[in-house]
């Protein structure tokens, strides 16, 4: 397992320049149409219906984690918190040393860094900032 770990990262190292990361952490809505009787239970902020796919990716555009199905009202937040994976996390499963990059929907953790917020940034904080947006959009 820990070979996975170190694969994971050095492929973050050299393809991206952003060294101990695990992997990029995001979530998608995948519009449905709502089933009979569902109420609002997957309708979402966009205004459709949806099941959430939340998904770790790695530097090679492969998936290492996914959680699918959650109704589209959830926020990608609320849907990390309530998996395996969050939980895994919680306990310190993951190796030190490294962590999963996300978005502003999560929380700041150990294991898991997010963008700087606000509309004051330095510019150290502006460039780890885009840094950061490079290694989420891996595309």
């Amino acid at each position: 397992m820990q070979y996975l770990f170190e694969k994971l990262c050095k492929g973050f190292r050299t393809t991206w320049n952003f060294p101990s990361c695990y992997g990029a952490i995001d979530g998608k809505h995948v519009l449905i149409q709502a089933p009979p009787n569902c109420g609002s239970e997957f309708f979402n902020f966009k205004g459709t219906n949806s099941v959430v796919l939340m998904a770790v990716v790695d530097n090679d555009y492969c998936f290492r984690y996914v959680n699918i199905g959650a109704n589209g009202r959830n926020s990608d937040s609320g849907i990390f918190r309530n998996s395996a994976l969050y939980s895994d996390l919680e306990k310190n499963m993951l190796p030190t040393g490294g962590f999963l990059v996300g978005d502003d929907a999560f929380a700041l953790k150990t294991y898991l860094l997010k963008p700087y917020s606000g509309t004051n940034l330095t510019r150290v904080h502006k460039i780890f900032n885009y840094r950061l947006s490079r290694v989420r959009r891996i595309d």
